[in-house]
C-alpha cells in the first residue's frame, strides 16, 4: 500500500479541505502519466493486444484537459490494474504504474505509486543483473528531471516521507 495512514493536506485538493490547487493536481497527474508511459512498452511487449494500461494513461491525460470525468479516469486505472493481476515481473509492474497514474485524479497521492511501480518495472526488467539497482536509480533520476517546477519540492518531500511505503525506490541504498 503506497498511501499513508495520515494524509498530507498539501496533497488533498482544496475542495476536500487540503491545499492542493487544481493546477498542481493536474501537474501531478501529468507527471504520473509520463512515468507510467515510459515503462508501458514493458507491458506491451508481453501483452500487445491488451489496451487497458495504455487507455489508462490516455484517460488521465484526458482528465487533465477537462475531457474526461475523474471517475472515468479512476475506472480506467482499475482496468489497467486488472490487466496486471495475472502477470509477473516487469509487465505486471508497468501495468500497475499505468493504473496508479489513472487514479491520481481521484487521490493525488497515487502519483508516487505510478513513479514507484515504474522504477520497480525497470528493475524487474533486468532480473539477476547487478545493474538493476543502477537502472532503478537512473529511472528515479529521469523521473525527477521531469517534475514540473511548481510541484517539484512537494513531490521530493513526499518521496522522502513515503519511501518506506514505496519499497525504498526513491532513496539510495546504504553503501
Amino acid at each position: 500500500m503506497i498511501l499513508p495512514p495520515v494524509r498530507d493536506p498539501r496533497l488533498i485538493t482544496v475542495r476536500r479541505g487540503g491545499s492542493l490547487t487544481d493546477d498542481d493536481h493536474r501537474l501531478l497527474a501529468l507527471w504520473a502519466a509520463t512515468c507510467a508511459e515510459r515503462v508501458l512498452p514493458l507491458f506491451e511487449r508481453e501483452q500487445p493486444d491488451d489496451p487497458r494500461p495504455r487507455e489508462a494513461i490516455e484517460a488521465v491525460r484526458a482528465w487533465t484537459h477537462g475531457e474526461l470525468p475523474m471517475m472515468a479516469s479512476r475506472a480506467a486505472g482499475g482496468h489497467a490494474m486488472g490487466a496486471a493481476r495475472p502477470l509477473r515481473g516487469a509487465a505486471r509492474l508497468a501495468a500497475y504504474a499505468a493504473g496508479q497514474a489513472a487514479c491520481v485524479p481521484h487521490v493525488a497521492e497515487h502519483d508516487l505509486g505510478a513513479a514507484a511501480y515504474a522504477i520497480k518495472a525497470v528493475r524487474a526488467d533486468r532480473p539477476g543483473d547487478a545493474g538493476d539497482a543502477d537502472a532503478g536509480r537512473a529511472e528515479r533520476d529521469w523521473q525527477r528531471e521531469r517534475l514540473p517546477a511548481a510541484v517539484r519540492d512537494l513531490v521530493l518531500e513526499d518521496q522522502e516521507r513515503r519511501d518506506h511505503l514505496c519499497w525504498h525506490v526513491f532513496s539510495d541504498p546504504p553503501v
